[in-house]
């Protein structure tokens, strides 16, 4: 070992050289890049409990290392469960201190789609990114103040569209991309189940309630992905309910469109709280794309005249591969798979859905 006078020495020679003499300390100054990114959940219902958070046990860019809930018995469970330490662990008074937690790097809202907007600007504000759960906000002007506060922050937000990261559905969309097919001529997609629950927030209008909102957009998702375009008119829309004493106050149950996109090609969307729809038809100059069922957690199988479309995956894959591929998305600095702007397009269809149902009429997009 050097002892100080000798390396008081040595310092002076190197000077005295023009060789700058740089301690090990000094190589790593600057931030050091993360291999995994931690990610807190905002909001423990049934998709954060069963599904995000066995995902995150499985994802290799990213990691479960923080919550905010309002219910102190489920962060001592989630604690214990997952052994998430005190200092990770907010509810929605504190949640804007999560700014000072450099083990946050991402905030997932999980929340009812009512308290989306305020949860995704606060977490942008708090300079953290953003991962928000669809549909995006309640309306329009809601999404663009998302997108805009994530802008200023510049913080990316995506919004968790787990379909377009699953590979039966990334293979169907090459076929549409690369018209292996030929031009699409007509899209015919449904999703939907059965919700026997009456006290849901999906069976409340303030709280951004209501099928079109939240299965509907996987049928909206499947017409824009299917024909590859975006929709020029909404021709036609009802809304209707079979059990009125869920379904209040023009909340809708069941949502059938008609979608015109350029050159006169038509999608049909159904999308029902009252029974189990879910598939897609795309058909094509030299063929159909079936796909059923086409946005489960898992099962997605297809056919076209090219052959079958099969990958077949256990759940939670589609969720921890989405996770997986925002994060690194954001660790390379690469751009979102589905960004904010793609959440803003599918409630702009929402709300002229609604507008075409109301009147009657045709609604320009």
């Amino acid at each position: 070992m050097y002892s100080p006078s000798r390396r008081n020495a040595l310092k002076k020679i190197v000077a005295g050289s023009g060789i700058i003499l740089l301690s090990p300390g000094s190589l790593f100054s600057g931030p050091r890049k993360k291999d995994r990114l931690g990610i807190a959940l905002v909001g423990l219902g049934y998709y954060s409990t069963d599904l995000l958070a066995p995902a995150l046990q499985q994802t290799k860019n990213c990691y479960l290392a923080g919550i905010v809930t309002g219910t102190p018995a489920k962060a001592e469970a989630w604690k214990k469960k997952y052994n998430i330490p005190d200092k990770n662990i907010y509810n929605y008074q504190n949640f804007d201190s999560i700014a000072n937690n450099p083990d946050i790097d991402v905030v997932y809202v999980v929340l009812p789609p009512s308290m989306h907007k305020e949860y995704v600007i606060r977490a942008a504000n708090a300079g953290k990114h953003v991962w928000c759960e669809k549909p995006m906000a309640i309306n329009e002007k809601e999404c663009q103040e998302m997108i805009d506060a994530c802008r200023k922050n510049k913080r990316s937000l995506a919004i968790g569209y787990r379909l377009q990261h699953e590979p039966n559905t990334k293979e169907w969309r090459s076929i549409i991309k690369q018209q292996s097919l030929g031009k699409v001529k007509a899209v015919n997609c449904a999703a939907g189940y059965r919700d026997n629950r009456t006290d849901h927030w999906k069976q409340k209008k303030e709280m951004g309630g209501g099928v079109l909102y939240d299965m509907g957009v996987y049928a909206i998702q499947g017409a824009r992905l299917g024909t590859g375009m975006e929709p020029i008119a909404i021709v036609s829309a009802t809304t209707s309910t079979t059990r009125p004493e869920i379904y209040k106050n023009g909340l809708d149950e069941t949502t059938v469109a008609k979608l015109e996109f350029p050159g006169g090609v038509i999608a049909d969307i159904k999308t029902s709280f009252g029974e189990n729809i879910n598939f897609i038809d795309i058909t094509c100059e030299k063929g159909i794309i079936k796909v059923n069922p086409y946005s489960a957690y898992n099962g997605q199988k297809g056919s076209s005249p090219l052959g079958e479309i099969n990958h077949p995956y256990q759940v939670p894959f589609q969720q921890a591969t989405q996770m997986d591929e925002d994060a690194m998305a954001i660790m390379q600095g690469k751009p979102m798979i589905a960004p904010g702007e793609e959440g803003l397009r599918d409630i702009r269809i929402v709300e002229a859905i609604y507008k075409s149902a109301g009147s009657g009429q045709r609604v320009k997009l």
